[in-house]
């Protein structure tokens, strides 16, 4: 009997032309793959943070909008009407209360947030904090910004009419309902969306609070 081997010819020979073809096209979809899923979870990271600051600005606004008797135009309903404000448009109008009170008041606001140290009134050297708040008085938006040093410090300049310069722009809207969900207390809604648009899907969040 006789046994043949491979030649060293055969043994020796490399890879195909279609099998170096082949290999090359797994290894870029492979690639290709990786490259989305990284894009992918920082998109995702990206919009977490924004929904992180919305939720926050939500809660800050209805804590703000709690701190004013119900008789105040701020919050209370206008002569006649069983809501006051809106979640869909920007609202501006002369609010009368039941109890005589009046004022011009606005439901929207927006907020720009930002961290650095270029501000002669942030009271830290290593930065602050910074929120912008825009709000309409007497027909005329003026701005406020309070910063916020690492310490705990908290400064708030009077309010101007020309905004600082800021990043990260939320606008946010609140609507008040009467005897909502039950007669004699007023449900308090804010909603908040990121302005910016290249972040996908839109960052949008809403919350609601009862009081008297």
């Amino acid at each position: 009997m006789s046994i043949s081997f491979p030649s060293r010819k055969s043994r020796t020979r490399g890879f195909s032309l279609i099998e170096v073809m082949v290999a090359t096209a797994v290894l870029t979809i492979g690639l290709i793959s990786v490259a989305a899923l990284a894009t992918t979870m920082l998109a995702t990271g990206k919009r977490s943070k924004y929904m992180a600051l919305a939720s926050s600005l939500a809660s800050e606004k209805l804590e703000d909008l709690s701190r004013y008797p119900a008789d105040d135009p701020n919050v209370c309903l206008p002569s006649g009407s069983t809501t006051a404000g809106s979640l869909t448009s920007d609202v501006l109008q002369t609010t009368t209360c039941t109890g005589g009170a009046s004022a011009s008041t606005p439901y929207d606001d927006d907020v720009d947030i930002s961290f650095g140290n270029s501000s002669s009134d942030c009271p830290s050297t290593g930065g602050c904090f910074s929120e912008t708040i825009s709000a309409v008085s007497n027909g005329t938006t003026m701005y406020t910004t309070t910063y916020h040093s690492p310490d705990g410090r908290i400064v708030t300049p009077a309010a101007t009419s020309t905004p600082s310069t800021q990043q990260m722009t939320f606008h946010r809207r609140w609507l008040i309902e009467g005897d909502t969900p039950v007669t004699g207390v007023r449900r308090v809604t804010v909603i908040v969306t990121l302005a910016n648009k290249t972040v996908t899907p839109t960052v949008t969040f809403q919350m609601s609070s009862v009081r008297p």
